[in-house]
């Protein structure tokens, strides 16, 4: 059973409505993970490396100042849609709805002001913490109101984290968390001592926007192939990558399967993760570049973590063969991933 603890973050700058910002901290013994009530952000998550020593596996910052600044969404929950929607609009039924454009001409992870910058009121659990927010009608450009939960339980080295959504009108939802790994410790300098496997046959190209072209290609014989574990750094290095920013596409099915694995042989630290989502984004931390300081006073520089995002496939909205990305009144949107943390 999870211990959890609650205490205040810090309160929110005046213009931002000036609230208190708690902190949850949820604890088994083998993990501990502390969560605000701020964009149900993960600020930080320890878990034991084969030495028996704890260590934070996730970037971020030590005080809510860094979290009220623009960076790249560490730890959040991001929506009402992550990920990327084209030209930042979609049509639903006929009519059409313009988003913030925040990507180049695309909206990124829910547009100016997302899930991941807002207040959620939160409800303890026996071994975790329950997150609810309205989105309203017309926010970010978004039809319909959308109840919203996200509920974070922990038991032993497993932390879940389900989404829920009901909406009064027809909306696209898709909900992620965007957590950045290094499970060599945060502020280590880079990911590529990392091993990395996915269990997708299929991956989704990209334009230069970073748009889904709406090819569903296979990985088999491409740089995509993650099937079998993958050294990061020479995998990278083989294929000329920059890094990976893309979504592979998993196995539709309902019920929960292992669609990723992250070892950190040094260490032995091992992240797996089980979702009952359609897709999930690998992305390498290509666009941190040094400037950012994060927890310790530690700078952040390119590939310095991964993210496992589980989601539906982005753009889905506006490519009616990818998995509907449509929540219709009377529906409820349910969806959980588990990350499962351990040491070999």
């Amino acid at each position: 059973m999870a211990e959890v603890e609650r205490e205040v973050f810090g309160r929110m700058p005046r213009e931002e409505g000036g609230g208190a910002v708690e902190k949850f901290i949820l604890k088994s013994d083998s993990v501990r993970v502390e969560i605000l009530s701020l964009g149900c952000i993960i600020a930080a998550l320890e878990t034991k490396g084969r030495d028996g020593e704890f260590a934070d596996v996730v970037l971020g910052f030590d005080t809510l100042e860094g979290y009220t600044r623009k960076h790249p969404f560490f730890g959040a929950v991001v929506g009402r849609v992550a990920n990327r929607v084209a030209k930042a609009r979609f049509a639903v039924d006929g009519k059409e709805y313009q988003l913030f454009p925040n990507d180049g001409p695309n909206s990124l992870h829910g547009g100016a002001r997302g899930f991941d910058k807002v207040l959620w009121s939160p409800q303890l659990l026996p071994n975790g913490v329950c997150f609810f927010r309205l989105s309203p009608d017309g926010e970010e450009g978004y039809p319909g109101d959308l109840k919203v939960w996200v509920t974070y339980t922990l038991s032993g080295g497993e932390l879940a984290i389900n989404y829920r959504a009901q909406t009064s009108k027809t909306t696209p939802v898709n909900l992620t968390n965007h957590a950045y790994f290094n499970l060599a410790g945060q502020g280590s300098r880079d990911i590529y001592d990392h091993e990395i496997s996915i269990e997708a046959d299929s991956y989704l190209p990209v334009d230069d926007t970073r748009i889904p072209t709406g090819e569903v290609a296979a990985v088999q014989g491409t740089s995509f192939d993650l099937r079998q574990p993958v050294e990061l750094g020479k995998h990278l290095q083989k294929f000329r990558l920059d890094g990976f920013d893309h979504n592979f596409c998993l196995q539709r099915a309902q019920a929960r399967r292992l669609v990723a694995r992250a070892r950190h042989p040094p260490t032995g630290r091992a992240m797996e993760v089980h979702t009952t989502q359609p897709g999930i984004q690998f992305y390498t931390a290509n666009n941190l570049d040094g400037s950012l300081k994060g927890k310790g006073a530690v700078t952040y520089p390119k590939h310095s973590a991964f993210c496992l995002e589980t989601q539906n496939w982005p753009d889905a909205v506006n490519k009616p063969h990818f998995p509907s990305a449509l929540l219709r009144p009377g529906e409820e949107y349910n969806h959980t991933t588990w990350l499962t943390f351990s040491a070999t």
